[in-house]
């Protein structure tokens, strides 16, 4: 057995930014030869960021960052460094570059190219063709790329019975709720059946309805994790591992290995030349991991997503309507924790249907986060409109479009203050609103982010408590938690009068949104057959207001937009 150092990364990288992701790379690489490493390992396509989609179709852009691995690689002098990147060969391959001594000592491309939910690989890369195995000083190791890792008999079960006695599997794995526990629970078992310590290092960060929460961990070869990092931080995580590379496979097992090669592929063994194992100057100093609930790890992939949304497109900060109701108080909260209270702004917009109660619960939760808020009534606009429009309206009754009217004045005033102070508007939409169609294109649908677009309304309440639960206190005023939830754009309204409460629709929507549950099935689940045919007509005719609305971060397994991808002009019915 032979110990080895390795260091894993976990950074947060920009699409795009090639110049700004190759120093901080380089600056890693740095602490990582402070620590001692052997090997440091950076993220799948660290270089140019996850995903860069169709940057990948200029030909410029493929080259920048091919160019940024010649300014890393004389960063990697005295250290082995494996850096996500895109490599071309006829066509362009998802790669890691293994740089060792100021030199490009190997490129390993991804074989297995994922092409389902948010993925869309197969548009722009090809698959790989060889299982190196490189020997560090008498340690074998291998390298894969996030989705390689998840094929049973895939390039680490033919690296593992190639010898290698450790496996670095960098991702850029986005972020749903409980996701980190499959991961520990799965690599674990292929780490037991591959007998060999097992490296997962994720990326962090927001891009668009992207986030990547890290959790990067190092398995042994017994399935034990003996090393964490945290969620949603940027962080260097080093970890001493014990590697044997003399596991006795069976004939049947060293047979199977041909099985597993294909005719156009190969196993090759490449060793990194002049790069000795360390004398340890020290042990490994543990840093404290923070265990997360659900709540927390869904509340604190809403910040990242919405700071590094914010930040990194260049916005100076933050405007949101503040309603008095849950689903502003949510986004409000977030985006001071996210931004810093000096950069959000709230407006509250009172109509003449407006309560007293919103008024204080509003200003109460302002005072609470010593944000500053403005208040700016619309009932003149609103008369200014009903009046243009009377005469064009006559004989009619007043319905939704008199509502609509006043959520659209609002996402005007919003969007007027978002171009003058330079700020970004955060929409407040939830989940449940955004399946059904509880929202107004051009009204409160109108802004530059959805903060809680995937959140479903009873997790809005449940971060709200857990949030308070965190403050030790009720910085989201409780009768805003208990008050019944209503739009306020006629007398006495309620969500009630459209919708089915919150605890019964969101089952509902879970089920066929999220599961692709038939009606039939959502009915065994005992649903009432009325209400689910109602629910099911709303979600599928909102499909064109979804299509307008802007990008939010995704928390569930399955979000709208580049997940569920539905035809809006579509015929067909399901019950």
């Amino acid at each position: 057995m032979k110990t080895i150092r390795i260091a894993l990364a976990q950074i947060n990288s920009t699409v795009g930014d090639i110049t700004g992701n190759t120093k901080r790379i380089i600056s890693y690489i740095k602490k990582a030869k402070k620590a001692d490493a052997d090997i440091v390992a950076f993220p799948e396509l660290a270089v140019t960021g996850y995903p860069p989609e169709d940057l990948l179709l200029k030909h410029q852009f493929v080259d920048d960052n091919i160019k940024a691995i010649d300014h890393i690689k004389a960063a990697a002098d005295g250290i082995t460094a494996i850096v996500g990147f895109v490599d071309r060969k006829g066509g362009i391959y998802n790669s890691a570059a293994v740089l060792s001594n100021g030199r490009l000592v190997d490129v390993y491309y991804k074989k297995h190219l994922p092409n389902y939910g948010v993925f869309d690989e197969h548009r722009y890369f090809n698959p790989g063709r060889r299982y190196p195995v490189y020997d560090l000083d008498g340690v074998k190791f291998g390298i894969s790329i996030c989705e390689d890792l998840w094929y049973e008999d895939g390039p680490t079960r033919v690296q593992a019975l190639s010898g290698a006695g450790v496996i670095i599997n960098i991702n850029a794995s986005p972020y749903h709720m409980k996701k980190s526990v499959h991961r520990e629970e799965y690599v674990s078992r292929q780490a037991q059946q591959c007998r060999a310590a097992l490296v997962y290092l994720n990326s962090i960060g927001g891009q668009d309805e992207l986030v990547f929460d890290g959790g990067s961990f190092v398995s042994d070869s017994k399935g034990s994790i003996i090393k964490r990092g945290n969620h949603f931080k940027e962080e260097l995580i080093v970890s001493d591992i014990e590697v044997g590379n003399d596991a006795e496979w069976s004939e049947k097992e060293k047979k199977k290995l041909k099985k597993l090669v294909l005719k156009d592929e190969h196993v090759e063994s490449i060793t990194i030349k002049r790069a000795r194992i360390k004398k340890r100057k020290k042990s490994v100093r543990e840093k404290k991991v923070i265990n997360m609930s659900v709540n927390e790890e869904v509340y604190e992939a809403l910040v990242l997503g919405t700071r590094d949304y914010v930040l990194k497109n260049g916005f100076k900060g933050a405007v949101i309507g503040m309603s008095g109701g849950v689903d502003s108080a949510m986004v409000t909260t977030i985006a001071v924790d996210a931004l810093g209270k000096e950069n959000v702004h709230g407006v509250f917009m009172p109509s003449v249907y407006t309560s007293r109660e919103s008024y204080e619960d509003a200003h109460n939760h302002a005072k609470n986060l010593r944000i500053k808020i403005k208040t700016i009534p619309i009932n003149t606009i609103w008369k200014s409109y009903m009046k243009i429009l009377d005469s064009h309206f006559t004989g009619m009754q007043p319905d939704i479009t008199e509502e609509n009217l006043q959520a659209r004045i609002r996402g005007n005033l919003l969007m007027a203050l978002s171009n003058k102070f330079g700020c970004l508007v955060l929409t407040t939409g939830n989940k449940s609103e955004m399946s059904v169609g509880y929202a107004t294109l051009y009204g409160d649908m109108a802004g530059g982010f959805a903060v809680i677009k995937d959140v479903p309304k009873t997790l809005v309440y449940d971060l709200c408590k857990w949030r308070n639960e965190k403050a030790g206190t009720s910085l989201i005023p409780d009768r805003i938690l208990w008050k019944d939830p209503t739009a306020e754009l006629k007398p006495d309204q309620k969500d009630t009068d459209s919708l089915p409460p919150y605890e019964v629709l969101d089952p509902i929507l879970k089920a066929y949104v999220e599961e692709d549950r038939s009606f039939d099935e959502i009915q065994k689940m005992g649903c009432n057959n009325n209400c689910t045919k109602k629910v099911i007509k709303m979600v599928d005719r909102s499909e064109y207001k979804r299509r307008q609305a802007p990008p939010g971060i995704k928390i569930t397994p399955r979000a709208f937009g580049r997940d569920r991808r539905i035809p809006i002009t579509n015929k067909y019915k399901s019950y």
